[in-house]
Order: C-alpha cells, then structure tokens, then sequence
C-alpha cells in the first residue's frame, strides 16, 4: 500500500477542506493518506517517498504563509525526481502565488502534477474538492 504524505497550511479551513479531500482521493486509491498541518511535519518524512502533496492558501501580496514557505525551502532540497501535487485556497489575486510554488517545485526538479497547482476560491465548492480527490488518486498512482 503506497503512503501518500499530504501537508498542508490552512488559515481559514478552506485549503484544510481541500487537504483531506486529496487524502479520500489517495485512499479511494487504495493508498494510505497522511494528513497533517505544516507544524506537525517534517521534511525527513518526504526523503523516501516518491510522491507527496503540499497545500497552502494564499498571503498578503500572493505569497506562502512563513511556515510554509520555510517548509518549502527545505523540500526545495529534496525533491528532486518525485511527483509534487500542489493546492491551496484564495481570496483575492489571479493565482500568481501558485504558478510561483509552481515554478519552484519544477526548478527543484520536482514534476508537479498536471503541471501546475490546483486552487479553489474561497471555500471549495463540490467541483473543487473532486479535483481534489483526483490529485489524490493521482499521486497514489504516480
């Protein structure tokens, strides 16, 4: 049974709503979903594995929240040749804090899933948290 490590930093409940929407994904998968804030994490949990995701809404000026983006600068250095799925929330903006995780993870060497982040305004409606579920199966699968 594949492990898929699912982190996750939420602010209003909304990119947590996404996050365990992956996690059924990766479990109707028949893999094991880890589900987990940021703050409960850690980096070495990623090394020996070949697909995780990480999700995030958006901050000030479009941008990761400071834990998360520490966290993402530490994956940056490990990730290399795995399969990245990205998501996260927003209130405002066109996304542009995505297309950067985005183009991070890829400069890293990480292969994003579908080549590029997964977001939902405000609250995810049923459409979001399906796709959501796909990323899921998606990375089971990858």
């Amino acid at each position: 049974m594949k492990e898929v490590n699912v982190i996750y930093w939420s602010s209003t409940g909304n990119t947590q709503a996404m996050a365990e929407a992956v996690g059924a994904g990766v479990e109707e998968a028949g893999g094991k979903a880890n589900v987990m804030e940021v703050s409960a994490a850690d980096v070495s949990m990623l090394k020996d594995t070949d697909s995780f995701a990480l999700g995030a809404s958006a901050m000030g000026d479009e941008e990761l929240d400071a834990e998360m983006d520490d966290f993402v600068t530490a994956v940056e250095g490990i990730c290399a040749g795995k399969t990245v799925g990205l998501f996260g929330s927003y209130d405002w903006g066109d996304g542009e804090w995505m297309r950067d995780w985005t183009d991070r993870m890829t400069s890293a060497g990480a292969s994003v899933v579908n080549g590029e982040g997964l977001i939902c305004h405000e609250t995810p409606d049923e459409d979001g948290l399906s796709e959501c579920r796909e990323l899921g199966i998606q990375l089971a699968n990858a």
